[in-house]
């Protein structure tokens, strides 16, 4: 007979007895769940809920100022322990010692702080070695749990018990992380799987911490007012995150969803569900054999390339964070193996996110106009991803994003990255009112991860060089009306062409890994005659007239030099017309541009002569194309009248005198070349 216990009664009782399957298991009340705010819950609706967990430690002042107490206590001393050594000049030779107490300190704070350390321990451009070896253990190499502990819950969450589910089960944990510990096992029907049970007591110690936080944000918002930004929701989209990843089942559809979105790129790899043996505190998955990233001389001793593996994952987010919206957030080390034959696999799909598709359209045209120096347009960026308030006065904020981001950049895109641009951020956004959306928080924690897993492979690596090609083919090739908007913002400025633009994102979007260039060739033409792409037409052709004119002036001029000087004449003093202003005319500048757009498109990967004819073809047969030629005929040939009209103007002013009479001396000289317009 199966006893069912109620949280009332797992908190009265020392310890319960279980009757599972009439064999009876002892559980000390230090592992049982005592949260009732959401333990009555069904695994399906088991989700963050930040008024229950208020209302319940609101009650409980004692258990929450014990916790503080808890973690007051141990930071302090890790404070004076280091403030100590600095005094006596000790720093470095305790250095070691230090980073063990981190170490240890965090592990027994828990699963909230385990986190923190985990994020420090792929920055090797914030720690030192000592203490990145020391953090580097908390992803998967935590003390752990008792397994009569983990074979209950299997028992609980499965129906059965681990020998009646499993045909082998290894004897200890092979790994054991913030939230759970992994055994390797077999299924009856052969499968080698890797079975991952929750930490006891968990759902407890999680929500007193995420309380804790959440306090201390909501103090910090109401009296500190130089702290723009909304902490409370950072840490409600945080602690969502992690309910999320205390939910397994919630974890299995994460990573359905994830091998729908990405299991089709031939590079990543990610394992199978086990359904029928995964519940809430149990999840059974397809077993991976690879190579941690950070185990460098590993994976080259198997001859794979860790540097292209970690361009791979950046790929990856990037089609995570700007395609789909929907992304890894915890890309650890622990989580991401190199697999023997090469592929990446993802590991671990607890702590996922999404980004809606304003948010990521915004994001794709703040790195176009960052990599172009457009902060104009950068600042209007930060207003669409919600970091400015639409009422924010942007001109004083537009020159100091410009002495922030040219420090940053400093001569190339290649120099950037993460760490370096935060840091010369933090000091503005105190200056200005920027607030940091509760969205960002979990992208930057995703890429700082992953940029710091690839500068501890190579130091030199800049994930935002190796993401503008990806960014560059999505704004030639997305047909969404806020990229084409873009683009056409990008490639045309007070009506004139901008052919270096064109060069740039050609020569960086062919080098994306996935560029097809038939497609944009084809997506081009679609949209040049589209009815969205009638600016560009009007553009086009006003460009074209005036080049057209512009060289017909400068040919005519020249011959009728030619012709003056063989008959012995008198050169005319003439000018060719630049418009005033030099607008829509092909400079040299510009005819070296589009020579170097030429030879781009021909080092292009698909690029064959042969299937342009179809494309030329069916242009030169388009209405729009003939629409087009109409117009630069007619206004050539409105120049033209322009220009006929000044000339008759021009010979009948020098033939009259300033009272209006005839001019008797006036001599005719044949105009053999074009006046100006």
């Amino acid at each position: 007979m199966t006893q069912t216990i109620t949280p009332t009664e797992i908190s009265e009782n020392a310890e319960n007895i279980i009757n599972v399957h009439s064999q009876p298991v002892v559980i000390p009340k230090k592992h049982q769940e005592d949260i009732s705010p959401i333990s009555d819950m069904s695994p399906d609706s088991w989700r963050y809920h930040p008024d229950l967990i208020i209302d319940y430690y609101n009650k409980r002042s004692i258990q929450v100022l014990g916790r503080l107490l808890n973690i007051l206590f141990p930071v302090l001393g890790l404070l004076f322990d280091n403030w100590w050594d600095s005094l006596w000049g000790n720093s470095a030779k305790n250095e070691s010692k230090r980073a063990v107490k981190l170490k240890q300190v965090l592990t027994k704070l828990g699963p909230a702080y385990i986190k923190i350390g985990q994020a420090l321990s792929t920055r090797p451009d914030l720690v030192s070695p000592a203490y990145l070896q020391e953090l580097t253990t908390l992803q998967d190499q935590l003390p752990p749990f008792p397994n009569d502990i983990a074979y209950q819950f299997i028992t609980e969450e499965l129906g059965a018990t681990p020998d009646q589910v499993y045909a082998e089960i290894s004897e200890n944990p092979i790994a054991a992380a913030s939230l759970g510990q992994v055994y390797r096992g077999r299924l009856k029907t052969g499968e080698e799987v890797a079975i991952k049970v929750q930490r006891p007591d968990l759902v407890r110690r999680i929500t007193l911490d995420i309380y804790i936080m959440r306090s201390i944000a909501g103090w910090v918002k109401e009296n500190v007012k130089r702290v723009r930004s909304d902490l409370v929701a950072i840490t409600d989209e945080l602690a969502e995150r992690i309910f999320e990843e205390m939910n397994y089942l919630q974890e299995g559809k994460n990573a359905n969803k994830f091998k729908e979105l990405y299991g089709h790129i031939e590079e990543i790899y990610v394992p199978k569900i086990y359904w029928e043996y995964t519940g809430r505190r149990v999840l059974t998955m397809e077993w991976i054999n690879g190579t941690k990233l950070t185990d460098i001389a590993e994976i080259q001793a198997q001859g794979i390339e860790a540097t292209q593996l970690v361009e791979v994952g950046v790929q990856c987010s990037l089609r995570q964070l700007l395609e789909h919206g929907f992304f890894h957030a915890d890309p650890h080390p622990g989580n991401l193996l190199a697999m023997p034959d090469g592929r990446l696999a993802y590991l671990d799909f607890g702590m996922m996110s999404t980004i809606l598709p304003y948010q990521r359209y915004g994001l794709i045209e703040a790195i176009v106009h960052l990599v172009n120096r457009d902060f104009e347009a950068l600042a209007q960026d930060y207003v669409k991803l919600d970091f400015l308030t639409p009422d924010t006065d942007l001109k004083p904020i537009i020159p100091a994003l410009a002495n922030v981001f040219n420090n940053a950049l400093g001569a190339s895109v290649a120099e950037l990255n993460f760490k370096k641009i935060t840091d010369e951020m933090s000091a503005m956004m105190y200056e200005f009112p920027f607030r940091v959306p509760a969205y960002y928080a979990l992208i930057i924690r995703s890429m700082v991860t992953l940029e710091g897993i690839a500068i501890n492979i190579d130091p030199n690596f800049k994930v935002l060089s190796k993401a503008y090609p990806y960014v560059a083919k999505r704004l030639l090739t997305d047909q969404s009306q806020e990229l084409r908007n873009s683009l056409k913002d990008l490639l045309f400025k007070d009506g004139s062409f901008r052919w270096n633009r064109l060069e740039n994102l050609l020569r960086n979007a062919k080098d994306s890994p996935d560029y097809d260039f038939d497609r944009v060739i084809n997506q081009g033409v679609d949209y040049l005659f589209s009815e969205r792409g009638e600016f560009i037409r009007d553009r086009l052709a006003d460009e074209i007239v005036n080049s057209l004119d512009h060289f017909g002036q400068k040919t005519w001029l020249n011959i009728s030099t030619t012709v003056r000087e063989t008959l012995g004449l008198k050169p005319v003093n003439s000018t060719v017309n630049n418009n005033g202003n030099g607008k829509g005319l092909m400079s040299e500048e510009s005819i070296e541009h589009l020579t170097n757009i030429l030879q781009i498109l021909q080092e292009t990967d698909g690029y064959d002569p042969l299937k342009l004819i179809p494309i030329i073809t069916n242009i030169l047969q388009n209405r729009e194309t003939q629409k087009l030629g109409q117009k630069i005929a007619g206004g050539l040939a409105q120049k033209a009248t322009a220009r006929l009209i000044r000339n008759i103007l021009l010979d009948s002013n020098n033939n009259h005198n300033g009272n209006g009479k005839i001019n008797n001396n006036y001599k005719y000289e044949p105009q053999l070349s074009l006046p100006s317009a």
